[in-house]
């Protein structure tokens, strides 16, 4: 969703603001709010995910031998959350429209948009976009900002306080700890983001709520404005973050591009190869190494030294 924000909704954003057109027209107006609208559901939803899997990662009786989640089930989840988001943001679509202003200076006509719901819809449909638009603020405060935040600081601090428990009582393998932290460390790393993005955002509907009839609509078009690049900064950075972040992923992304090169593949069996030699060296010399010397010999017949 990230991709489709940055290249569909950021170059009509900057057409319009070179141009004063805006492109597509009405249809824009109507579809850039919808996308940025689900994207901050999606966002806030597979935060809420993520804060479940990793509570259940940390309550699990078998944390170090979790089974693979299978392939329909995480389709499904990814289906709620987008399915989910984008019935949410619905009355975005209903809610804008073009509109035309002559410009008292230069007099070129200049195309924007505005949240006016259209006289057209029937009358139910259009009490309920207008409820939506009263309640707008405070939906986007409580549900886009306060819920992942929230959500995702309430499951750290109980996986910890478990986590924090159960090394008292066992001692887990280094490796799954240490997986265990890193998948932490991502998630709190993008509600970070996500916060520091969307806070302006907050403030600036806050502010415009009670002072918009004092404000001008040049300094209203550049809040929103300043709103949109905050979003476009947010899909941008996401990905960048959790290639860095979460290792297997970042590791997957470069195994993925290395197989799109032709020169990659004989440097990838070489690898292999060297790998697999490395590998069966190593189980010989630690079988030849840690054989017992005093071991009488039907103890041998029970396994391997390893």
């Amino acid at each position: 969703w990230d991709f489709l924000i940055i290249f569909f909704c950021l170059p009509v954003v900057i057409f319009n603001e070179i141009t004063k057109k805006r492109l597509l027209g009405d249809v824009s107006c109507r579809i850039v709010p919808f996308m940025e609208v689900s994207s901050l559901g999606v966002t806030t939803f597979s935060l809420c995910a993520l804060g479940i899997d990793r509570f259940h990662a940390a309550t699990s009786p078998q944390a170090n031998a979790r089974p693979i989640e299978q392939c329909q089930s995480i389709i499904a989840k990814l289906a709620v959350i987008w399915v989910g988001s984008m019935t949410l943001s619905v009355p975005e679509i209903l809610l804008w429209q073009l509109a035309q202003d002559t410009s008292p200076v230069s007099g070129v006509v200049t195309e924007y948009c505005t949240m006016k719901p259209s006289s057209n819809l029937p009358e139910s449909v259009y009490s309920l976009v207008l409820t939506y638009q009263n309640a707008r603020m405070w939906w986007y405060f409580g549900c886009y900002f306060c819920l992942p935040i929230l959500f995702t600081v309430s499951c750290q601090l109980v996986t910890r306080r478990i986590s924090s428990t159960e090394k008292k009582t066992e001692c887990r393998g280094t490796k799954h700890s240490q997986c265990e932290s890193h998948l932490n460390c991502t998630i709190i790393g993008l509600t970070i983001i996500y916060g520091l993005c969307t806070t302006p955002e907050n403030v600036c509907n806050i502010v415009v709520a009670y002072m918009s009839p004092d404000m001008s609509k040049q300094t209203l078009d550049l809040l929103n404005l300043i709103n949109q690049f905050f979003l476009f900064f947010k899909c941008s950075v996401t990905p960048i973050l959790l290639l860095c972040l979460c290792r297997p992923l970042g590791q997957a992304f470069m195994d993925c591009c290395c197989c799109c090169c032709e020169g990659c593949s004989p440097d990838t069996a070489s690898s292999e190869g060297s790998a697999d030699s490395k590998l069966k060296t190593e189980m010989s010399s630690s079988i030849f190494f840690d054989k017992p010397r005093e071991s009488p010999p039907p103890l041998l017949a029970l396994g391997t030294p390893c």
